[in-house]
């Protein structure tokens, strides 16, 4: 084969590539720091922060409480689940990543309480990436093209 053909086939072999990172970056999200895909190290981290911070309200396998839609006494909805079933994946990174540095409340709407304490104090930008990138181990591939599309316009910080 002549030079032009090798060209041709590192250019087809280049293009491959694109298209399977592109795919693996639609189907993972944006979990990874600033826009990268989480690679399995960081999924790894995020369970296990996950599970010591997250799971005593929200299930360990991000289940939630059985009656998430039914309110407290105070107002306040009981802790939903992270999975399919839930809301979690209609949100775009920036504003799970602020939900969870912050708390919930700025963002319950009108009316409306939140008992999501922000773990910021507790927790570095870094593992709360991580935590964000293990929730979406919970979600379907529709759920999670959904989310990296509502990403793209609300990214991590």
């Amino acid at each position: 084969m002549g030079t032009a053909g090798w060209i041709v086939v590192g250019a087809a072999a280049l293009a491959v590539i694109a298209v399977v990172v592109a795919v693996a970056v639609l189907l993972l999200g944006s979990g990874g720091s600033r826009g990268q895909a989480p690679g399995p190290e960081q999924v790894r981290r995020g369970e296990e922060i996950y599970q010591a911070s997250c799971a005593s309200c929200h299930g360990a396998r991000g289940e939630g409480d059985p009656n998430w839609r039914t309110r407290n006494a105070d107002g306040s909805f009981k802790s939903p689940p992270h999975d399919n079933s839930g809301h979690t994946w209609h949100h775009g990174d920036g504003q799970l990543f602020n939900i969870v540095k912050h708390g919930g409340q700025g963002y319950a709407g009108p009316g409306l309480a939140s008992r999501m304490p922000g773990f910021g104090e507790q927790l570095s930008d870094q593992e709360i990436r991580a935590v964000i990138a293990f929730l979406k181990s919970f979600w379907g591939a529709e759920e999670r093209r959904y989310q990296a599309e509502v990403s793209r316009s609300d990214p991590l910080p």
